[in-house]
């Protein structure tokens, strides 16, 4: 258990280090190649995540 917080709080520190390092258009271009990634990998699951965020926006932002 103990080597499992060892390794979150070094990958974390880790990745706050290199996330200061980054440019935001790096960081924007990083945050959308994951979200295909993970798209192609779980199809079913960011289909239902782009039909839940779509039905909110929709269901907040309509004109009538």
């Amino acid at each position: 258990m103990a080597d499992t917080q060892t390794a979150t709080k070094k990958a974390t520190q880790q990745l706050q280090a290199s996330m200061r390092d980054m440019e935001p258009a790096e960081m924007g271009r990083d945050m959308v190649q994951y979200l295909r990634e993970y798209a192609r990998e779980n199809p079913e699951s960011a289909a239902l995540w782009c039909f839940g965020i779509g039905f909110v926006l929709g269901w907040k932002l309509k004109i009538w």
